[in-house]
């Protein structure tokens, strides 16, 4: 996030970590200098339009303001173009919304982005969450759940259109010695007339390397899984253990089949936090110097905004195996099976927080290149994801050492690429030879307007 707090609130104060200088350019480039170094496939910038105002609420943000509960934070487009000037494969994936973003505006810019980067932009589309994000955007209160999925399925379809069939595959000729440089004829108005939004089209941005920007999405509900698996190309699933995202990626695999995809045409990741170090002694060290900077508040913050639950209604020894909201029981319930030492122990407020306060509501790998490395190998084997989104709680130190450390050890395994495949994000992701533009099976490919024979 473009943030000096993102999943680990408190750690602004590290003295390792630079987050605090994220509205410096030069942060953003030495990240991605540093991400590419270790051939990691894309720096994905997360965001949210509103403050987390749950805890210790109604629509109070100041619990969050001292440790950096996703607030203050930054537009995630702008330090794009930078990191691309500064780099050749690393791919960038960028949060926007369906639900508060002009379609037609955010076309333009991914387009031009996609230009600026040559092809290296994903778009991780989101429908948002936050009844303070849509109160910043000018609403009373938020649009029901199914049917901003239902404006999101509308708003691709608009992109779509805008990206793929607005100009031909050769409007764009270059012609000096005839003094042509699009040809007439070639470039169209699309004239979307839907039930949410309305675009005249053409797309003022000629046709970029990929012309529509490689797709993420997230969605858990069942409107969310139904735009996945139609739209994504590449998925994050939730998930604390191989076990239960395992149940994910098999629902996934079949609903793609069910859209008319093929099973594997979106690629599954989940989160995880990385602590690594030359051995595991020393990764559990830097793991508990970490601890002491933790901001149990923030983290409290941020638990409001993911669950809408506000913790300081509940006493502080009860116990939220038993109490509280299904969703957390559920959750709690995960912890204690997959976090070590927690068999038996009371899960109150201050250990939920404790949990939540260093890289969110992910699984860990803490340790050496080779305990760490055993790790990912066992969650790719027992849950069928194809890779990771990687946490952190210092940037970009933990990021540093996971190109020291963990990279070589995961190449010499030969379980990670020693090399980029291609230069743009979709022909990295799925390294299928067959280039930047979408898969046949996508949607959006059917509005593709082809050169003539």
């Amino acid at each position: 996030m473009s943030t000096p707090g993102h999943l680990a609130p408190g750690l602004w104060r590290h003295p390792r970590n630079r987050s605090t200088q994220y509205t410096d350019i030069e942060y953003w480039t030495d990240m991605a200098k540093i991400l590419e170094k270790g051939k990691i496939h894309s720096i994905f910038i997360a965001d949210v339009l509103g403050p987390y105002d749950v805890y210790k609420g109604p629509d109070n943000f100041s619990p969050g303001l001292p440790s950096v509960a996703q607030i203050p934070m930054a537009d995630p487009f702008l330090p794009i173009a930078a990191m691309a000037a500064v780099t050749k494969n690393i791919s960038f994936g960028i949060t926007a919304s369906t639900t508060y973003e002009n379609p037609y505006l955010l076309a333009r810019r991914f387009a031009t982005l996609d230009h600026l980067t040559k092809g290296r932009v994903a778009w991780n589309a989101v429908t948002s969450h936050l009844e303070s994000a849509a109160r910043n955007v000018g609403l009373e209160t938020q649009i029901a759940h199914d049917e901003r999925y239902k404006m999101a399925d509308e708003y691709l379809t608009l992109t779509y259109k805008l990206w793929e069939g607005s100009w031909r595959d050769d409007a764009v000729v270059r012609d000096q010695k005839n003094g042509i440089y699009a040809v007439p004829g070639r470039v169209r108005r699309i004239d979307h007339r839907g039930e949410y939004f309305r675009s005249a089209g053409p797309l003022t941005t000629e046709p970029s390397p990929q012309r529509t920007p490689f797709i993420f999405q997230a969605g858990s509900s069942t409107a969310g899984k139904a735009f996945a698996t139609k739209h994504a190309e590449c998925m994050f699933l939730a998930g604390m253990d191989p076990a239960g995202v395992r149940k994910s990626v098999d629902d996934i695999r079949s609903q793609l089949v069910s859209q008319g995809r093929k099973p594997d045409a979106i690629k599954l990741i989940t989160g995880i936090l990385v602590i690594v170090d030359e051995t595991d002694e020393k990764a559990q060290e830097k793991y508990q110097n970490y601890l002491q900077y933790v901001d149990l508040e923030g983290a409290a913050t941020l638990f409001g905004g993911w669950t809408g639950t506000d913790l300081s209604t509940f006493s502080d020894d009860e116990d939220f195996r038993f109490t509280g909201p299904g969703a957390i029981q559920s959750l709690v319930n995960t912890w204690t099976k997959t976090v070590p030492g927690t068999e038996g122990l009371k899960w109150t407020k201050k250990r939920v927080t404790q949990e939540l306060a260093l890289g969110g509501p992910h699984a860990r790998a803490i340790g050496s290149p080779g305990t760490v490395a055993d790790i990912l190998e066992k969650w790719v084997e027992e849950s069928g994801v194809d890779g990771f989104n990687l946490s952190y709680a210092i940037a970009p130190a933990d990021f540093e050492d996971i190109v020291q450390y963990l990279v070589p050890e995961l190449q010499r395994r030969g379980v990670f690429w020693d090399e980029y495949v291609a230069s743009t994000t979709r022909e990295n992701f799925y390294a299928d030879g067959l280039g930047p533009k979408l898969r046949g099976d996508h949607p959006g490919a059917s509005f593709r307007w082809a050169a003539e024979e």
